[in-house]
């Protein structure tokens, strides 16, 4: 999806020269030397190139702003610097060089469009976005697929911090929803110095991978049961209709081009997007949305059958080309973050032939993969402890906050609050009002920003930029299928 498709923009622009032994140098565009923001700090693209082993890709116009996309060089494993580099993708919006800084990560590619997460316009500051190892471009070539994990990836943002902290030199903040709230919570638990504060969104933690109960009660519950009854009873209906409904997804297949030699067939992928249907509508739509959904299942026809599973779920979901963006998240589930598996008690089960299929299924074969069970314990344990400046924001009606982070005695200036009624896209200004103005106050005084007032008194808390309609768009962070 849109995602996926990014990182094509950026490689129709000519590519800045690269040097990793000393700066790279490239001019200005005519666009940015013009504005305030341009005129004042004219030499922020040299600074930002006199760092070795930063290139310019391209520089695009924003009113108030500087907008760089950015190649960084970085050693494919950390541990042993010398074996090798790999060219990592970031982004920098920049206020200026008084202002504190937002390092943001999705988890996933990096957008290669101005944009601003909710902590830079609390803070109105500067925001670095980096594109999370493995996800194209910003692969080794050739891959050892054994150097993408959790720790690997916060030393890339610790060297991206390091690199860039002598020119933003105030405060600094982490942030990132769903796998990039889990990566800004990882970089915080391997580099608790680096940041000033952390703000994690819908931040999965499966800290457990077998133990997954807590996901059945949740949908259980979820909604009200007539919004349950509805999905439970299209789901259902998509699998009694299997061969009607498979011999739809052989001819939209073949008019796309779609195979299906990762996940193995046609029906394994058919009945992985089903079994995604329920899931996906609480991750990405709301209790109001349920009007949408048809309310006699059993009576529908098979074009209404496939259009909502389609619209929730995907059917490219688990074709080859639809899993290949996404082989590093898949990777990852499978050796250290988890994933989840649920129950079906609406459904017989002689109608349910593989149930939720394994990260494994979901990556070439060639790819080796062996889980690491200590991982999420290692982290749970670390934020249960040690938490100190962190906030973790959850949507009441998200699955994926069923197993979420918890915060023990022990932990310091640290909060995990619940927004009712939103799901994936949850976020402060969803929070019920005296926990979204103690967000806003301590994410202000974690950059650095708080002035007297709010710290005399939290509830006057209030966003220093005022909303922007293109910069600050809150859409939910969509990855399509079973994808944080």
């Amino acid at each position: 999806m849109r995602k996926a498709l990014r990182w094509l923009l950026a490689l129709t622009v000519s590519i800045g020269t690269l040097s990793t032994a000393g700066a790279a140098t490239a001019a200005p565009s005519p666009e940015a030397t013009n504005g305030t923001a341009a005129s004042s700090e004219s030499d922020i693209l040299n600074r930002l190139l006199a760092i070795p082993g930063m290139s310019l890709i391209q520089e695009k116009p924003y009113s108030g702003y500087r907008f760089f996309v950015l190649n960084y060089t970085q050693p494919v494993d950390h541990r042993h610097p010398s074996k090798g580099t790999f060219e990592q993708r970031i982004t920098v919006l920049h206020k200026g060089e008084d202002r504190p800084t937002v390092f943001y990560t999705g988890g996933y590619n990096v957008s290669t469009t101005p944009s601003r997460r909710e902590p830079t316009q609390i803070v109105d500051g500067n925001q670095v976005s980096m594109e999370y190892r493995f996800f194209t471009p910003s692969r080794p070539a050739p891959a050892d697929w054994s150097k993408l994990d959790i720790w690997q990836a916060a030393s890339d943002q610790h060297r991206i911090y390091e690199a860039l902290k002598p020119v933003y030199s105030h405060n600094w903040i982490a942030t990132g929803g769903s796998k990039g709230g889990m990566t800004a919570t990882y970089y915080k638990r391997f580099y608790p110095g680096d940041m000033d504060g952390v703000v994690a969104y819908v931040a999965p933690n499966d800290v457990v991978d077998k133990e997954d109960s807590a996901y059945d009660r949740f949908f259980a519950t979820v909604g009200t049961k007539e919004c349950r009854d509805r999905l439970n009873g299209v789901q259902r209906e998509a699998l009694v209709r299997r061969e009607s409904l498979e011999n739809k997804y052989a001819q939209f297949a073949a008019d796309n081009g779609y195979t299906f030699t990762t996940i193995g067939n046609l029906d394994k992928a058919y009945e992985a997007v089903v079994l995604d249907y329920v899931w996906g509508f609480w991750q990405y739509s709301l209790l109001k949305d349920c009007g949408t959904i048809p309310g006699d299942a059993k009576n529908a026809t098979d074009q209404q059958i496939w259009d909502t599973v389609n619209t929730i779920s995907g059917f490219d979901a688990y074709t080859d080309q639809g899993l290949e963006t996404y082989t590093p998240y898949y990777y990852q589930a499978g050796t250290q973050l988890g994933a989840p598996t649920i129950q079906f008690p609406h459904i017989e089960k002689k109608l349910i032939r593989y149930g939720y299929q394994p990260p494994r299924n979901f990556v070439p074969r060639s790819i080796p993969m062996k889980f690491q069970p200590s991982a999420m314990r290692d982290v749970d344990t670390w934020v249960r402890r040690h938490a100190n400046h962190m906030l973790f924001v959850y949507g009441e009606n998200d699955p994926w906050g069923s197993e979420r982070f918890r915060l023990d005695k022990k932990a310091q200036d640290s909060y995990v609050f619940t927004a009712p009624g939103m799901n994936h896209g949850a976020n402060v200004a969803g929070l019920v009002p005296d926990e979204k103005a103690l967000s806003t106050a301590r994410i202000l005084e974690w950059a650095g920003v708080a002035g007297p007032a709010v710290q005399s008194n939290p509830s006057v808390a209030r966003p220093l930029a005022g909303f922007d309609a293109k910069l600050d768009v809150r859409d939910v962070e969509r990855e399509p299928a079973l994808r944080p």
